[in-house]
């Protein structure tokens, strides 16, 4: 309950940004690429955006000390700095997250993230990381998955960014399906949608896909192909990937 409660101040101090999703104009025919750690407020600040936008990617993640993903950075960028956006749709690479968000905004047509300027946002971003100490930000012995896993979740919920910071400090690559609420209907717990909104439809690209598929819209929501596992609660997930990947 402590680290739910700490990940609760995370996403206040972030004044909840990455929580709603207002999509593009245009879906990528490929998966982004954005190798990043989960406590870099730099790299937050992409996800963030990522979420608002509706974009799907393929996460590689580099925490301090890695070396499953963290040396190719250097070797392909010149310089170990994150986070690093790869476009294989473009041919694009990148470094700093203003340049991230921005370039994603004019290729794929979105609006570009809430929040204030970039600095106010990078302050705030900078805060965030301050209840969540050292969690994932600093690597673990770990066994490399075949294929990435796959994680439904949004920015700001507080019981995915456990798991994601474990996919993190594991190096475990994964494909990150953003489920940002796309309506009213859809802010809060799950019980005041059905006693406030009990006829909204289901709204947002990976909303509707999860819900056709398992008739919830619960997220963190983890999807192992090496295994065939699959499982919701944040609980269940930690203690399955240290079970499966940690050594």
């Amino acid at each position: 309950m402590r680290d739910i409660l700490g990940s609760v101040l995370s996403s206040t101090l972030a004044g909840w940004r990455g929580t709603s999703a207002f999509g593009v104009q245009r879906q990528p025919e490929q998966l982004l690429e954005l190798f990043e750690f989960e406590g870099c407020p730099y790299c937050r600040l992409v996800r963030e955006a990522l979420t608002e936008m509706d974009l799907d990617v393929l996460i590689r993640p580099c925490p301090k000390g890695g070396q499953r993903f963290r040396p190719q950075v250097s070797e392909q960028g010149g310089k170990a700095q994150f986070p690093y956006l790869v476009d294989p749709n473009t041919g694009t690479a990148l470094y700093e997250s203003d340049a991230i968000i921005r370039y994603l905004a004019e290729t794929y047509g979105a609006r570009r993230p809430r929040g204030g300027g970039h600095g106010l946002r990078v302050l705030t971003s900078q805060l965030a990381s301050l209840p969540r100490l050292t969690r994932g930000l600093r690597a673990r012995a770990s066994q490399p998955p075949e294929q990435p896993l796959e994680l439904y979740s949004f920015e700001s919920s507080p019981y995915s960014r456990p798991v994601r910071e474990r996919l993190c400090e594991l190096e475990l690559p994964y494909i990150l399906r953003n489920m940002g609420k796309a309506q009213k209907a859809d802010m809060g717990p799950p019980i005041v949608r059905r006693k406030f909104y009990p006829d909204a439809g289901i709204r947002g690209r990976n909303r509707q896909r999860m819900h056709a598929e398992t008739g919830r819209l619960q997220v963190p929501y983890l999807i192992d192909p090496n295994t065939d596992t699959r499982l919701y609660e944040s609980a269940d997930i930690l203690r399955y990937l240290n079970e499966t990947y940690a050594q």
